[in-house]
């Protein structure tokens, strides 16, 4: 037996004895509150095995020496996990419910559910051997990934305690509690809580990138979750000067290039990156000059501990730096190479990298700005054309009755029936042929004339309101134009909300449209700015977690503020007592 597999099952041996060991906790607790509808012969064995199961695994994995592969630490616990292709997980996946169907045909109750267990572990048996072959046929293997966590005694006996806590607090809820269901509902709002932070861990982590420096984005001690941030010095150059100018409307930081006729400098602009390398001839005495942010750093010279800023970054790597403290070593120079000195930092957000990226953007786009008004609009304008022009179809369809009308219903179902790709092609001679190329038009005019699926799910909303309700409305000398828009909108309200949230994200993220039919930078909206900002910037995962999550803003604002429509019930009768 290898190491790695003698690895993975004593990890397996940890796992599951701890998961035992806790089910046997948490049966104990139960016979000592002695919760409701207790079968306490039951409950004693489930005590008994899983305790006593549990115990032995634990001290399997505890006294077997597990080899990591390279150095072991300290205090730590092992974490396996095993890499293999499509096959191998089959392979993997049918030896699992091998055993699991063995183990259910060997304790079943009857011969007939013996006979099917044992049925269905054959079953598994030859998808095991199918995922056998085409392992061996594509010469492929399974790869076991050895790791361990470093174990801190003060978090486990923390942990400890509180899942002990947790079962205490659900049963004596069962217990006391007079009201059916309490505690079924407080597990579940418990396992509701934990899912919602184990969803959340990807945006806390694009949130947390969008604010750390660079050398957090790649530590070899794991995530950072929580920023740092390196101290600066505003330092005067002497040697390389940096001034405030503008150009073409804009503010931007030079530093002098040459001397040019007339008493004039061209100058060079270093910030914003989107015009860094530009050129452009000012007068001299038109410049103010201002300090540069150097990063502080930590080191050590004979002995004494020193703190110095960045003078000059050298080309072999090395830096200059010049002493801050302590006050006998202020002011000397020295040259230091990266490993001889630490970054001073401390706890914060570098809220740099958001004006950083919008930096990137291009001139004409106003740093962005251009991407935000034009996605505004077309979202917008979606949302109302979508809006207005299928609740006013399908109130059509549930309400009037004129010739032709099921046909012509069924014909509008039939479009759903037609690919994108069959449609672009004419789509895209129409919008030519009415001049509308390199506009926003036919990206939100089209939403002004119905789809069908939002017209069929508004029609069936239609026609689950009482007649009655309409008939009241003629009765009080209402049209039919009236009754839509006072009696029939009004309790259609959630579901045009949720057509109106899917047609906003829908335009928001739409990326293949744009490029279609717009030409120019400037017009363009977000979505074009996150693949223009990926394929310039995007190996920068600071900055592009950045722009990712101001371009992400927006759509978390729509569903706090809406998010009541995608869960109530609605009640749509108006009618009291249907």
């Amino acid at each position: 037996m290898t190491g790695e597999i003698m690895f993975l099952i004593l990890t397996l041996c940890l796992w599951v004895g701890v998961y035992l060991l806790g089910r046997g906790i948490f049966a104990g607790i139960r016979l000592i509150f002695n919760a409701p509808g207790l079968d306490r012969s039951t409950l004693t064995k489930q005590l008994a095995v899983s305790s006593g199961l549990g115990g032995i695994l634990l001290l399997v994995s505890s006294f077997m020496p597990k080899d990591l592969g390279r150095a072991n630490p300290d205090s730590w616990i092992p974490i396996v996990w095993i890499y293999a292709p499509i096959p191998g997980w089959m392979l993997i996946l049918a030896a699992v419910m091998l055993i699991w169907r063995l183990i259910q045909s060997k304790t079943a109750l009857t011969a007939e559910e013996r006979k099917s267990r044992f049925a269905a572990s054959l079953i598994w048996a030859g998808v095991g051997v199918a995922g056998f072959l085409w392992l061996k046929g594509m010469s492929g293997q399974i790869s076991i990934l050895r790791g361990a966590l470093p174990l801190h005694w003060p978090m486990v006996f923390g942990l400890a305690g509180l899942s002990v806590a947790a079962m205490v607090a659900m049963i004596f809820a069962e217990k006391t509690t007079a009201a059916r269901g309490v505690a079924k509902k407080f597990t579940a709002q418990i396992a509701l809580v934990v899912g919602a932070v184990i969803f959340s861990v990807p945006f806390v982590w694009l949130l947390t990138t969008s604010f750390k420096e660079e050398r957090d984005l790649a530590n070899t001690d794991g995530i950072v979750w929580v920023p740092l941030v390196q101290e600066t010095y505003p330092y005067m150059d002497p040697e390389k000067p940096l001034y405030e100018a503008s150009f073409e409307g804009h503010a931007v930081r030079v530093r002098k290039d040459s001397d040019t006729a007339g008493g004039k400098w061209l100058v060079e602009v270093e910030r914003p990156y989107g015009l860094r390398g530009r050129r452009f001839e000012v007068p001299a005495g038109s410049l103010k000059e201002i300090p540069r942010d150097q990063k502080i750093w930590s080191g050590e010279v004979s002995g004494k501990l020193y703190t110095a800023f960045t003078v000059l970054d050298l080309e072999d790597g090395s830096r200059l730096v010049e002493v801050m403290q302590p006050a006998e070593m202020k002011g000397q120079r020295l040259t230091v190479t990266p490993d001889e000195v630490e970054p001073v930092r401390h706890q914060g957000l570098r809220w740099e990298n958001y004006s950083d990226a919008l930096e990137w953007m291009p001139l004409e786009t106003g740093f962005g700005l251009a991407y935000l008004i034009n996605t505004l609009w077309l979202a917008g304008m979606s949302v109302l054309g979508t809006v207005l022009s299928c609740s006013i179809v399908a109130y059509g369809f549930a309400r009037l009755r004129f010739p032709g009308r099921d046909p012509l219903f069924f014909l509008m179902l039939m479009t759903m029936m037609l690919p994108g790709a069959v449609t672009m092609l004419p789509q895209f001679l129409i919008f030519t042929g009415l001049g509308w190329m390199d506009s926003l038009l036919p990206l939100w005019v089209p939403t002004f004339f119905a789809s069908a699926f939002n017209v069929f799910l508004l029609k069936q909303f239609f026609s689950t309101i009482p007649m009655e309700l309409e008939e009241a409305a003629r009765i009080d000398g209402c049209g039919y134009w009236r009754t839509y828009w006072q009696i029939m909108l009004p309790l259609v309200k959630p579901a045009m909300a949720v057509i109106a949230i899917w047609t906003f994200m829908g335009a928001w993220n739409n990326f293949m449209g744009p490029l279609i039919y717009v030409n120019s930078p400037a017009k363009m909206p977000i979505s074009y700015a996150m693949g223009l900002f990926a394929s310039d910037r995007g190996t920068d995962q600071a900055l592009m977690m950045a722009f990712a999550t101001m371009s992400t803003v927006p759509v978390l604002l729509l569903f706090f503020f809406a998010q009541k429509y995608f869960i109530e019930g609605v009640q749509l009768s108006g009618m009291g007592g249907r």
